[in-house]
């Protein structure tokens, strides 16, 4: 098993990160890398999302909704048809910071056979997380402080 952790303080609410994390149809204003997201937000759910990765063709995949905690974790999972090849869960946890500050805790976990194969993949996986990390502390900052 393989896990990429990212993490980020965002001057706003969880209250407020939620909001922007959960409204699917808005990726497409502000987040980079996955920048068509459709689907209920929603344990069991098939979500579709098209990610864009800063090298690399645009890709879809459709991941299974596994955890929907309000204002505190957004998972979802996906894997090749194959199970056990290279299986993946996405999260994003959010805990709530002194002065009204969210801490983002956003990763990947990976599992299978080809995971020890992908590695510059991965890495480059990291990279995409930190810049959707960056712009949504964009958007969140910049949605709280317009009046």
């Amino acid at each position: 098993m393989r896990t990429i952790a990212t993490e980020i303080i965002i001057d706003a609410t969880p209250e407020e990160v939620w909001a922007t994390l959960i409204d699917l149809p808005r990726y497409c204003v502000w987040n980079p890398y996955i920048r068509q997201a459709v689907g209920e937000v929603v344990p069991g759910t098939r979500l579709e999302l098209t990610a864009y990765p800063e090298s690399g063709r645009p890709a879809t995949f459709r991941p299974t909704v596994l955890l929907v905690a309000r204002n505190v974790e957004f998972r979802w999972a996906h894997r090749l048809p194959v199970r056990g090849l290279f299986d993946r869960q996405h999260y994003l946890r959010l805990a709530e910071g002194p002065n009204r500050t969210t801490r983002l805790e956003h990763g990947e976990r990976f599992r299978g056979l080809l995971v020890p194969f992908r590695t510059k993949a991965l890495n480059a996986t990291a990279r995409n997380l930190t810049t959707m990390n960056e712009a949504l502390r964009t958007r969140v900052e910049s949605a709280r402080s317009t009046p």
